[in-house]
């Protein structure tokens, strides 16, 4: 059993729509707390989205899926794990962006992850818009390229936006690829699918050794094979997990900024994340909900479901590296 200061608040001792909320009622470390050095799994907010081209409003998630997380308990239940008793996990509050300034904001999310990095926290992050994933990768890749299993209906391999804009949500991966923080070779994107401007994205993919599954393959082959492909692609090497909420149906998560139709549902959102069991994952997020959107909260419960579900993987991961 972990410590219990990192256990959260039971609804057995406080209602759930009680108290000051924290991401699944975990106590809030601050960074100049002590105890953020006993930290091992930290949940971040990324309250940010001047990456977003079309519907804002990202900026607005990680508070409502704070909020929304009181609802979930502890223990998972189909494998058993309870992530708290195997690893101390705590929220460590938001990243600071600056909404007037793009750059200022990427260079802010990147120093406070090399903080997390350098104190040896494994991230589970919320976002904001998926231009997120970016900085916090220039954190995590600091020691050499990373593997990414990646949930989405857009590739989020764009070159550029309005004339040469090279740092939106629909840019990410492609900068992360250029700055060799990912091994294009040990990335899979999963659940791709809607119209398209020129297919320019899925052909640079492709050509750099990017594996990309479109969500017509991933309905004819199911669930496990694709995930038993992932798992081959990414290997034993470290990897990171990218989630975005539009990767599910609209009608399951509509609070979202570019939805788009026939996408999974959310039991399948659960399934590939609880195949991605025994892999060395050094980090995840969740981005794209989207509050304004998101009118009777369902978005927001399943994302917060889903940080949840990553949770139930990084902890053992986070644990077989650590040892006894």
């Amino acid at each position: 059993m972990s410590d219990p200061f990192f256990q959260p608040v039971s609804g057995f001792d406080l209602p759930r729509f009680a108290g000051v909320p924290t991401f699944m009622r975990l106590p809030n470390v601050e960074p100049d707390s002590p105890r953020l050095a006993e930290v091992e799994l930290g949940l971040i907010g990324v309250p940010w989205d001047a990456g977003t081209t079309n519907r804002p409003g990202p900026r607005h998630g990680p508070r409502q899926l704070r909020d929304y997380s009181t609802m979930v308990r502890t223990l998972h239940p189909v494998s058993g794990i309870n992530p708290y008793a195997m690893v101390n996990c705590a929220d460590l509050g938001d990243v600071g962006p600056n909404p007037a300034d793009l750059d200022d904001s990427l260079t802010r999310i990147t120093e406070f992850y090399a903080g997390i990095k350098a104190g040896g926290i494994v991230p589970m992050s919320a976002g904001g818009d998926h231009l997120c994933s970016l900085p916090i990768l220039r954190a995590l890749a600091a020691d050499g390229p990373l593997g990414m299993i990646h949930f989405d209906a857009h590739t989020d391999l764009f070159d550029s936006y309005f004339g040469g804009f090279r740092y939106t949500h629909g840019t990410p991966f492609r900068r992360a690829i250029e700055e060799g923080l990912l091994d294009p070779k040990r990335v899979i994107q999963i659940g791709i699918r809607g119209t398209m401007y020129d297919g320019e994205d899925i052909e640079w993919g492709r050509a750099q050794g990017v594996t990309i599954i479109p969500v017509e393959a991933f309905f004819e082959r199911g669930v496990q094979d694709v995930m038993d492909q992932a798992r081959r692609v990414v290997g034993d090497r470290p990897t990171y997990c990218s989630f975005d909420i539009d990767f599910v149906d609209p009608a399951y998560a509509p609070g979202t900024g570019t939805p788009e139709i026939g996408g999974p549902t959310a039991f399948q959102a659960q399934q590939v994340i609880r195949e991605m069991a025994g892999l060395n994952l050094i980090g995840a997020d969740l981005v794209e909900v989207s509050p304004p959107f998101d009118a009777s909260g369902g978005t927001a419960w399943l994302g917060v479901s889903l940080m949840f579900e990553l949770m139930c993987v990084l902890a053992p991961a986070i644990a077989a590296r650590r040892g006894p």
